[in-house]
């Protein structure tokens, strides 16, 4: 598949699923609600919150700030996808992962000023959360692994030229 097509099939389809779930979550359940444990009682479960925060509730009422943040996070995304169509998929599927999950969290603080959270992973007591989130934990993930291998390559390099594997 064409990079950049897998970008925006990845960024398109990151935030319209994002966006869909959402749409669900705020038609199922009032705020504050959940659906009576579902699907996983005591261990994963649907919890309506509504967070004006920054990042897993934290710094509430300050999360206009992220607006121009996960503005220029999708801008630097996709220009740098349209510039660098020859880097590996993995580059472009983490950017756009990146990008999808910093744009599905924007609309909802442009439309309501408060972002839509719904997974509450409550076997580990975690902060209630979405998609976008999954999203940009997941490229968060993906760039630190991204950085380990490759300083891992420049090391072996370094040691011994002819070893180093591929990234």
């Amino acid at each position: 598949m064409n990079r950049r097509l897998l970008f925006w099939s990845l960024f398109l389809g990151g935030v319209l699923l994002d966006q869909i779930i959402k749409i669900w979550a705020r038609g199922a359940m009032p705020p504050g609600g959940s659906l009576g444990g579902k699907p996983f009682p005591g261990f994963f479960e649907f919890t309506l919150v509504f967070n004006e925060g920054v990042a897993f509730g934290r710094m509430q009422g300050y999360g206009y700030l992220m607006a121009p943040i996960a503005i220029a996070i999708a801008g630097v995304a996709a220009w740098w996808s349209w510039k660098n169509p020859q880097d590996p998929k993995w580059h472009h599927t983490t950017a756009a992962l990146l990008a999808a999950g910093a744009v599905g969290n924007l609309i909802d603080r442009l439309l309501f000023k408060k972002v839509t959270d719904m997974f509450h992973a409550r076997f580990i007591n975690f902060p209630v959360f979405n998609l976008a989130d999954v999203l940009i934990s997941v490229a968060a993930g993906m760039l630190f692994l991204t950085w380990l291998l490759e300083a891992i390559r420049e090391r072996k390099a370094a040691v011994n030229p002819d070893s180093a594997p591929e990234v």
